[in-house]
This record gives structure tokens, C-alpha cells and sequence, in this order.
């Protein structure tokens, strides 16, 4: 008497899932991306081979336009170390981010470096990878 197992294994692989899966972190990573801003003006980076530091306590930024922004706060040139002292105030290991676009004049990004240099602050100048 021969006995016949039911379960046989299928040599065919259903794809359907792991599509949808696929197509689900697509959607989840393009969603979250836009979503992500470094700062409240957009600028260019001049670029470099250096890496800047990964732990970002406070950015300044300075646009095209000149247009400053400590945090997320735009300021007035004026204004600029006073919210800078008010943004590291929590946190004496902070480091400042500087982030000006290449066509601001050197003198606005060394008058921010200088109240950095004051207040005795740790701060780095933010570019692009070449």
C-alpha cells in the first residue's frame, strides 16, 4: 500500500509581496525626504573634500541675499549673536554651524566667525562634497 503525501513543495516564487513591500519603503523614503529641512534659507555650499561635523547643535546661515538665520529664526545682522548666545546658552559643548552660500562676501561670514570667536565658541564652516 502506497501512501501519497499531500504537502509537495512548489518550485514557483510569488513576487507580489515583496513588490508592494519594495514600493511601500519607496513611497515611506521619497515622503520623509521632502519633508527634511536643514535650515530656514536655502543656500549653495562652496564645495570641498572635507567632511563637517555630525553633530549639528546650532546652524547659522547666510544667503544670497543676505539674509541671516540662526536655527530656524531668521534675524536681522544685528540680532545675530544675541539669538546664537540665547540657541547655546543650554548646551556649553556646542558647536556652531556655519553655512553661507559662495557668493556672500567673506567679510559677513568672518563678522559671524568673530562673535563666534567672542563668545569663545566652537564653530565650523559647512560645505558640500565635491
Amino acid at each position: 500500500m502506497k501512501l501519497s503525501t499531500r504537502n509537495k513543495v512548489s518550485p514557483e516564487f510569488n513576487m507580489s509581496s515583496m513588490t508592494d513591500l519594495v514600493f511601500l519603503l519607496l513611497i515611506f523614503f521619497m515622503l520623509t525626504s521632502t519633508l527634511v529641512t536643514s535650515s530656514a534659507l536655502d543656500v549653495v555650499l562652496p564645495k570641498s573634500k572635507a567632511q563637517t561635523v555630525k553633530k549639528a547643535t546650532v546652524t547659522v546661515t547666510i544667503d544670497k541675499d543676505l539674509n541671516f538665520s540662526v536655527g530656524k529664526n531668521v534675524v536681522s545682522e544685528e540680532e545675530v549673536e544675541m539669538y546664537l548666545l540665547q540657541e547655546v546658552a543650554n548646551d556649553p559643548e556646542a558647536v556652531v554651524i556655519l553655512r553661507t552660500d559662495e557668493s556672500v562676501p567673506t567679510g559677513k561670514a568672518v563678522h559671524v566667525m568673530d562673535i563666534a570667536y567672542r563668545n569663545k565658541l566652537k564653530m565650523v564652516l559647512a560645505t558640500d562634497p565635491k
